[in-house]
């Protein structure tokens, strides 16, 4: 069993989807505290339901970022906090905040990175033309999306595609593999390595993928 602090921003379907799986026993995990920096996001209405302890915390009530987030590392140590999920929390983390759980703090980010960091990233992918995007869950260091990586799920990307359709279906793998990095964590299962993220008795993944399909050579 592991201990979860998850930060949010918005509507928190990565919280729900955390949440359904620890509710179908898939997931060792107990949400110890949901917090977040804007106190109309849906998501903390989400963690009400289930009777999760929430918390807001806005900057504006603190002289600097620093401070704000040095109360935040208090109150996720307050509530024994392993491990640290961001579900769409839109506000970059000061380094001493990253510095308090090294590399314990994972980030979804509905792209392949290290392609396409930053926001507004499924608009950048079907404007770049790529054939595939896809999210993928990391560390959190001190930059911006750079962490090591530890899992990732690749969609396709259609021609008529655009950011809505991408992101939609981007999405559905964000709750599916989100769930899924923390259960690693909850097993002592990664292993970190330089930039490496291990998973302990993981299959080798086998095959490939073309868009479109090539035909000619099989």
């Amino acid at each position: 069993m592991i201990n979860l602090g998850i930060l949010v921003s918005g509507s928190g379907t990565n919280l729900q989807a955390i949440i359904d799986t620890i509710e179908a026993k898939r997931l060792d995990a107990k949400i110890k505290i949901v917090i977040s920096n804007n106190p109309d996001a849906f998501a903390i209405e989400r963690a009400k339901k289930y009777h999760i302890p929430t918390f807001i915390i806005q900057d504006s009530h603190f002289p600097s970022r620093e401070e704000s987030d040095k109360h935040l590392v208090e109150i996720l140590k307050s509530h024994s906090v392993d491990l640290i999920a961001l579900a769409g929390f839109m506000r970059l983390l000061t380094p001493a905040f990253i510095r308090a759980f090294p590399l314990k703090i994972l980030n979804i980010h509905p792209a392949l990175l290290p392609a396409f960091p930053g926001l507004r990233v499924q608009k950048k992918a079907v404007e770049y033309g790529v054939k595939f995007s896809g999210c993928s869950v990391h560390i959190v260091d001190e930059g911006v999306d750079t962490g090591p990586i530890v899992i990732q799920a690749v969609v396709p990307v259609h021609e008529n595609d655009t950011e809505k359709t991408l992101a939609e279906r981007i999405l559905k793998e964000e709750h599916r593999i989100y769930p899924q990095a923390i259960q690693f964590f909850a097993e002592n299962r990664v292993e970190i390595k330089d930039r490496k993220v291990m998973i302990k008795d993981s299959p080798k993944v086998e095959g490939v993928l073309e868009n479109p399909p090539v035909k000619i050579f099989k």
